[in-house]
């Protein structure tokens, strides 16, 4: 069992979630388009991990089925994501990103990186050094789950 957060850590804790928020609104915005939170989401999981069946998806979204049916029915309308049938059972649906829908991905990258590098290039080389090293502290914190 782990301790309770001292009022340093949780005080940090607060200003992470906070600005790792924050960002994540601006880079929403600067990336454009119409989808909403949950449908970028859940095309940027089909790419990564499709054609992947509806329920897998369901668990990697961290959605329920209902909700997951309805985010992949606006993709597929919008052209984003194609539905499949399995080959080994017709009962089970794979869905995978389209042509349309990669790009798409690529091009609100490319915004989204764009939007970094002019904001990092107005900063002093002592914040670019100390953000790279927390870089490296925020990716294992991420990847420690």
């Amino acid at each position: 069992m782990s301790a309770a957060p001292t009022a340093l850590g949780a005080d940090l804790a607060s200003r992470l979630r906070l600005v790792v928020t924050r960002l994540g609104r601006k880079l929403r915005r600067q990336a454009g388009g119409d989808l909403t939170p949950s449908q970028a989401s859940a095309l940027v999981s089909v790419e990564r991990h499709g054609p992947i069946t509806l329920g897998d998806l369901s668990a990697v979204e961290n959605v329920r089925p209902p909700t997951l049916t309805k985010v992949i029915a606006a993709l597929e309308e919008q052209g984003l994501v194609a539905r499949s049938s399995d080959p080994s059972d017709r009962r089970v649906a794979r869905v995978e990103a389209t042509a349309g829908g990669s790009e798409l991905l690529a091009q609100t990258r490319s915004r989204g990186n764009a939007y970094l590098a002019a904001r990092l290039q107005s900063l002093p080389p002592e914040d670019l050094a100390a953000l790279e090293r927390a870089l490296v502290v925020l990716e294992r914190l991420v990847d420690t789950e």
